[in-house]
């Protein structure tokens, strides 16, 4: 996902520096303090060692540690801050390609939090012009489209996700959902059956099986 791939690109643009058993002090051990937190899930953390390259640095590499804070506040559920930051990041020329889809693509899924449906769909149409291979990317599109209320563009969209990722268990779950709000539940009942048998006991797999037992629930008599 693009936190990893900004980190390595922000790490391969430094020099190592000698680090104790913790990281290094200031900006130069940012990185290493940023992945610590995200691995021990202070995103919040996380986001704001980011930030703190992002304040020393210059170019591609202020453009990238803006990118990764934003993806950061994010997953610490703070789409405002979230949006700041990438905000920042795309509004110069360090990001490019891929590294450009992903920031564009956390840009939408700020927006759709903070309830800009037009915005975040803005960002995930020009996303795919270079990451239209990312499952993920139509994962969020069909999701989103669901909030629009266009159940056809949702199952467009979840059909791209399934083309590329046709075993990833979140792509068969949101799959559920999208037919469900389509209106086919025989549809939405495979799909949750596939994301169940799939991850039985993940966290996906889970919510799966709670959607079948919903759906299999008799209606309450009128």
């Amino acid at each position: 996902m693009i936190l990893l791939a900004l980190a390595a690109a922000l790490a391969s643009a430094q020099p190592a520096p000698v680090l104790p058993p913790a990281c290094a002090a200031g900006p130069s051990g940012a990185v290493c303090r940023a992945l610590a937190a995200g691995e021990a899930g202070k995103a919040d953390v996380a986001a704001q060692e980011f930030e703190t390259l992002a304040a020393t640095a210059q170019g591609p590499e202020r453009d990238r540690a803006l990118a990764a804070a934003g993806n950061m506040w994010i997953a610490a559920g703070q789409p405002g801050k979230a949006a700041l930051a990438l905000d920042r990041a795309l509004a110069g020329t360090g990001l490019q390609a891929e590294q450009r889809g992903e920031a564009l693509l956390d840009r939408a899924r700020a927006a759709e939090s903070q309830n800009d449906l037009k915005l975040a769909r803005a960002r995930v149409t020009e996303a795919t012009q270079t990451i239209g291979e990312d499952p993920f990317l139509w994962y969020f599109s069909a999701a989103l489209a669901i909030r629009e209320g266009k159940a056809e563009q949702a199952k467009i969209a979840i059909g791209k996700a399934l083309s590329l990722a046709p075993d990833e268990a979140l792509v068969l779950f949101e799959a559920g959902h999208v037919y469900q709000f389509a209106g086919e539940p025989d549809k939405a009942k495979d799909y949750w059956t596939r994301a169940a048998a799939r991850e039985p006991d993940s966290p996906t797999g889970k919510a799966a099986k709670e959607a079948l037992a919903l759906l299999e629930k008799p209606a309450a008599p009128k």
